[in-house]
Parts: structure tokens; sequence; C-alpha cells
């Protein structure tokens, strides 16, 4: 007698909120995971913008945002909201008995954070965040260097976004400088997720943040010689205790023309690793050992072909495969959100801050994936 075939899991039924410009790259991204999570539906507090985008990508069902949680049809939201708005409407997405991905970052400050990661835990329903730019290959890539020994014990690193603000190439930059905006809050999780994913938890931070500014003037095109009041510190600089005992010196600026300052650096007992923009999926891997004294770009290991969405795609697999953790899990976002706000609570305090999250280190990835294919 033949055996039947168990039947292919059904995919992740995902209805997205929030059909800002980010939306069109989760889209695009999305379709080759089809088969793990698929976007049904798009909510959006401006209608007219729902609707086009729902035609612009064969979405079928446009609505509001209460429609979409309360439609039975939808699995898992996918939160693209301001970040002001993450922590509410993961919330409310929650309660609804719905799993939720969501842009970075996961919320303003740990508490309201924490009360998002407990309901998750409390419904049993799984919640993950971005940036999923470390599943891509350039950051997967150093991930195997590091574990395979290639640079021996890390000891230290470095990270750096180095620049002069988004007041003369974004439409809108007024946003980067209010409550929830800023270097460290804005670009932050790009630098911070790769840490850990690299070399594993934060266990203490010591910083200094100054607003350098009270007001920026925009220079872009729509609203060239407008004031900007700045609310937020625009110039970080912090010492983060990792908890496998190497020191990562981390610098978050808007104020600043020009820098030569490496993006990424992991540096070893036996040698360095120059790791990619962490705002990307692919770029340039460098390494330099005591064995072989010179930088050598290493081939990627991993593929730098995927995009938005990967994140959210890794989530559902991962539920698909029963209790395995997600690798962009709620605790590690969490513990992102805990590490910024450490910057501030240390500069303003003066004195080193012990964090209180300390989650697991994610799984590296199989090296080889082909594209659309998840482990």
């Amino acid at each position: 007698m033949t055996k039947k075939s168990k039947s292919a899991p059904k995919p992740l039924r995902v209805g997205l909120i929030g059909c800002g410009n980010i939306s069109n790259a989760y889209f695009q991204y999305l379709k080759p995971y089809a088969a793990v999570a698929k976007i049904t539906a798009c909510a959006d507090l401006d209608l007219e913008r729902v609707r086009a985008k729902a035609a612009e990508h064969g979405v079928p069902k446009a609505c509001t945002v209460k429609e979409l949680l309360a439609d039975p049809d939808i699995d898992a939201v996918l939160n693209l909201t301001i970040p002001a708005a993450h922590a509410s409407v993961n919330l409310a997405a929650l309660k609804a008995g719905k799993h939720v991905y969501c842009e970075k970052p996961f919320s303003l400050n740990y508490r309201d954070g924490l009360q998002v990661l407990k309901e998750a835990q409390k419904r049993g329903l799984r919640i993950g965040c971005a940036p999923d730019t470390v599943l891509g290959g350039g950051i997967q890539t150093a991930r195997k260097l590091i574990d395979d020994g290639a640079i021996g014990r890390p000891v230290a690193a470095f990270a750096n976004m180095l620049g002069h603000g988004p007041e003369g190439w974004h439409p809108n930059p007024s946003f980067f400088y209010q409550k929830g905006g800023g270097p460290l809050f804005d670009m932050g999780p790009y630098y911070l997720t790769s840490l850990v994913v690299l070399m594993g938890a934060v266990k203490s931070v010591t910083a200094v943040a100054k607003m350098s500014f009270t007001h920026r003037t925009i220079t872009n095109k729509i609203d060239p010689g407008k004031k900007i009041k700045v609310e937020v510190p625009t110039h970080l600089s912090g010492e983060l205790e990792m908890v496998n005992g190497a020191v990562a010196t981390v610098n978050m600026s808007f104020d600043i023309w020009r820098s030569h300052m490496p993006l990424l650096e992991v540096h070893g007992t036996e040698g360095s690793l120059s790791v990619p923009d962490p705002n990307g999926f692919g770029g340039e891997v460098k390494l330099w050992t005591t064995k072989k004294p010179e930088w050598e770009t290493i081939p990627l290991t991993h593929n730098d072909k995927i995009g938005r969405g990967t994140g959210l795609a890794e989530m559902a697999f991962a539920g698909q495969k029963g209790k395995r953790p997600h690798r962009l899990n709620g605790e590690l976002a969490l513990h992102v959100v805990e590490i910024m706000e450490a910057f501030h609570t240390s500069s303003n305090a003066g004195k080193k801050v012990v964090l209180k999250s300390r989650p697991k280190q994610p799984a590296a990835l199989p090296a080889g994936l082909a594209e659309g294919e998840l482990a």
C-alpha cells in the first residue's frame, strides 16, 4: 500500500501595514519565498495609496488598518509604519492573534519593546524585526570566517556611520531629528545587529552623546533654506563590552562632513576582517591574517542577491519547521534597542550601563543557499 505524502505547509498569509517607499522592496524581494510567506493584504492611513500599491503589486486586498487586524485570513502582520508607531502597531497585531515582523527599530525604548516581547511570548506568537541585511552574503560570509577561526579569537571591533545628515538629499528630513530619529536609532540597528550576529551579545555600554546644532538647514531641492529643530543627539560615541570579552568601538554621527574611517571591522588574535556596509546585503569581505599578512578579498560564501523581506520569510520558514527559533527574533531586536537606549543613559549619567538582556547569538546560515532557499 502506497503511503500518502504529507501535504506541503501553507504559506504565511501576510498583511502589510504602511505602504511607504520601503514597501516596494518587500513586495519585490518576498516573491522568491512565496512558498513560506505571501502578502495577501495591505493597509495604510492613506487609502488611495493603499489601493495604488495593491494594484501595482497584485495584492488581493486593500483595506484600513482596522480591517486588516480583524481579518481572520491574515496570519501575520508586516509592520512598515513610522518608528514611533512600531511598538503600538506590533502590540495591536499580537492582540489580534497575528505573528509580527516589523521594520527597525523594534521600539523607541526598552520598556515598550519588552511589553511587546512579553505579549508575543504569552500568546505563543512569533515576532521578528529588521534589519535582515545581516542574512546577506556580506555579513554571513564574515560570520563564517569568524566561526571558522580565520582571525582567531575576536578581541576588538569598530563600527562607524559618519555623515552629515539627510537634509541634503531626503525629501522630508525633519523626522530624522525628532524623537526616535538621529543617527543611532536610524542607522544604529544595522551596525549593532551586525556586531551581535558576528560576535554575540553586548554586556555593557559606556558612551557620550552630543547635540552639536540646535537647528539644521535643509539643502535639498524641495525645501531649501528651511530650518529643522533638532531634538536628539546627532553625534554619539561608545564602547561596547561584548559578552565574549571583545570591545567594540561605535561612532554614529550626522555631524561629520567626510571620513576615511572603516564602516565595520572585526579584529582577532590572529588576523583582521574588513566587513562590508551593514546597510546592504552584499559587498566586499577582506581578510588579513598572520599566516598571509596582506589584505585578501574573500569570495562570498552566501547569497547576496536577497533583499528586504528575507527576515520575514526566514521567520515563516522556522514556524513551518516547528519550534525552531527564527534568527531575527524579538529577543535580538530588543537587545539592540537596549544598547541604543544605553548610549543615552550612559551619556546622561556619566557611567557604564550594564544591560539586562542577553539574547543568544543567531545561528549562522548554511553556505551556498540558492535563491528562495531557506534553512
